[in-house]
């Protein structure tokens, strides 16, 4: 079954960012615990604030995110003081967001997932930056699970990220994320695959429509988690769809439940007021 893990609770969002900066427990609650009820698996925490903040925001977020929900956390830093702080404050075994071939974030983040027994989001991504082809990200992919291994984190533990990037800059960039993602599946059949779905759509109109069909093409190829919005009612008809269509939903329960659920079709659009009564002359 696909992991949803739910991108809200960003501090780089506006609503958000003001909402961790004035201590708004309400509105992080319900964000999250509307998260969960669209399906969300694990819900996403990022300060999105400056290093000298982040240690004191992300344990908040932690704390109020785990008093309004029972769904773990995914801990989306790569400052490895936030991430001890929060690690201990966790009440269910949380993800890391995330390790790459960077030397100083693997050195600071590696041994804090091998110790807390987290699940951790690993970047097919090294020192030279975001590699074009699907060919040198497997390279760091390869480099980083014999890494992983060798400190005794079992491959079950890892989700591998193929890198999305815009067909905005680059129209191929979508066509190497799909191969890069059914090499992932061919290699490592143990560990899962993730990604940060809305990448793909960046800079171009129309958002939904290209994520809706990447998702369906990714999940053909092998993905199995994504970093996504769950209340896009649309993006979540579309996953149940096309897990449906390969053969991933046995006996069509999921297809079926959504649809007495009444999820399947968007929100009706709001009725616009029609003219008033005509003047009498």
């Amino acid at each position: 079954m696909f992991r949803i893990i739910g991108e809200k609770i960003n501090g780089t969002r506006k609503r958000v960012g003001a909402a961790i900066q004035e201590r708004d427990a309400a509105f992080i609650a319900s964000l999250a615990q509307r998260q969960v009820a669209a399906g969300a698996h694990w819900i996403d925490v990022n300060a999105g604030t400056h290093p000298d903040r982040e240690v004191a925001d992300l344990v908040w977020l932690v704390e109020t995110v785990q008093a309004a929900v029972e769904s773990p956390i995914c801990l989306d830093s790569a400052n490895p003081r936030a991430l001890e702080a929060t690690l201990a404050l966790t009440q269910r075994t949380p993800m890391i967001n995330s390790i790459t071939g960077e030397a100083a974030r693997l050195d600071g983040i590696l041994g804090l997932v091998r110790d807390s027994g987290a699940d951790v989001i690993v970047l097919g991504m090294g020192a030279g930056g975001m590699p074009a082809t699907t060919e040198d990200r497997m390279t760091v992919l390869r480099e980083l699970v014999a890494v992983t291994r060798g400190e005794g984190i079992g491959d079950d533990r890892l989700f591998l990220d193929p890198l999305i990037m815009t067909v905005a800059t680059s129209t191929g960039a979508a066509m190497i994320a799909l191969e890069t993602i059914r090499q992932i599946r061919s290699e490592f059949p143990d560990a899962h695959i993730s990604c940060g779905l809305s990448n793909v759509s960046f800079g171009l109109p129309a958002r939904g429509l290209i994520n809706r069909t990447f998702l369906a093409l990714a999940v053909a190829a092998g993905l199995d988690t994504a970093i996504l919005d769950p209340l896009d009612r649309e993006l979540g008809a579309a996953l149940v769809a096309t897990e449906l269509l390969l053969g991933q939903d046995r006996h069509c329960l999921r297809y079926t439940r959504a649809f007495r659920a009444g999820t399947l079709e968007p929100l009706p659009s709001p009725v616009e007021p029609g003219p008033g009564p005509a003047a009498v002359a």
